[in-house]
């Protein structure tokens, strides 16, 4: 099939793709400190990832930004989360959520993380993440990023504003 076959249509609702990593370690995860001068989420905490940017696929892509912003490696990404993004313009973002599972004894890759020219990188207990200053969104996602199993259907969200720009989240059962 030619790609004129592909029905691109720019008066249709169109997705802006992006990833989100979250990489757990025993019973750490490692999140992303927002730097203090990045226009959004300065000193926040969240996942890792970025655009994806024409000519890759969305696996590349995500180990393309894990190797811009970590220095650890890891050999299995799985896709655990699809979120799509109502900005209430014409164009949305379709956000693949994906986790990396890291064996606990994996060696050379200790808690200590050189920073990230995005910000500071650290490997946050689980318990206590939710007492970090978290981006809007990470309360709700995390829960589902945690309890997904690698071999399960990812989950889906559905992130959209009300008129006085609250977000709201909600989750489609399969």
């Amino acid at each position: 099939m030619p790609s004129s076959d592909q029905g691109i249509n720019l008066n249709r609702y169109l997705l802006i793709p992006r990833t989100l990593i979250f990489l757990i370690k025993g019973d750490k995860i490692l999140l992303l400190k927002g730097g203090p001068n990045k226009r959004l989420w300065s000193g926040l905490y969240n996942g890792l990832g970025g655009h994806v940017e024409r000519g890759e696929d969305i696996l590349s892509a995500a180990y393309r930004e894990l190797s811009e912003e970590t220095s650890v490696e890891v050999n299995h990404l799985w896709l655990c989360g699809l979120i799509t993004i109502d900005s209430g313009e014409d164009i949305g973002v379709g956000v693949f959520v994906l986790r990396g599972d890291i064996s606990p004894s994996t060696g050379d890759q200790s808690d200590q993380m050189p920073p990230s020219p995005e910000g500071d990188l650290e490997w946050i207990p689980v318990n206590l993440v939710y007492s970090m200053p978290l981006v809007e969104d990470l309360p709700v996602l995390l829960p589902h990023v945690l309890k997904a199993k690698r071999g399960e259907a990812p989950f889906f969200a559905h992130y959209f504003y009300d008129s006085e720009e609250r977000l709201s989240i909600v989750f489609r059962d399969q």
